[in-house]
């Protein structure tokens, strides 16, 4: 039986190194969208280049603007870096093909983190938040 060590999701080095560069542009979040990030991410930032306010969460049931467990970014902005471990991002609102995504990612596979049976606990995002 051999062991296998690969990083994890607490490895340091995976997060003081410069990310792999992750984007996605034209997004219509008008009724909902969601991005499923390949790797887990170091850091995101989302753009907003339409009319309407655009709300972004890291669970489904935080997506709403209801009850309020999202973040907002306004028309003709952009959010701030947003120095998160994420697997998925749920936008929701603005204009059509408005949303932009740049996220720089880990090496780390979502797997070793929503996988219960390899990590202990399936993490995705949506714990505490409904």
């Amino acid at each position: 039986m051999s062991n296998i060590y690969t990083a994890g999701l607490n490895n340091v080095g995976s997060y003081q190194v410069s990310g792999i560069p992750y984007l996605s542009g034209g997004i219509d979040a008008t009724n909902g969208a969601s991005l499923n990030f390949p790797h887990v991410t170091r850091w995101i930032q989302i753009s907003n280049s339409g009319s309407a306010v655009l709300y972004y969460s890291y669970s489904l049931n935080g997506a709403a603007p209801t009850p309020g467990n999202y973040g907002i970014v306004f028309p003709d902005q952009s959010s701030p870096v947003l120095e998160v471990k994420a697997t998925e991002l749920y936008l929701n609102g603005g204009t059509a093909e408005g949303a932009f995504v740049a996220a720089g990612l880990t090496n780390l596979p979502v797997s070793r983190v929503n996988n219960i049976s390899i990590s202990g606990s399936n993490w995705s995002g949506s714990v505490g938040v409904g």
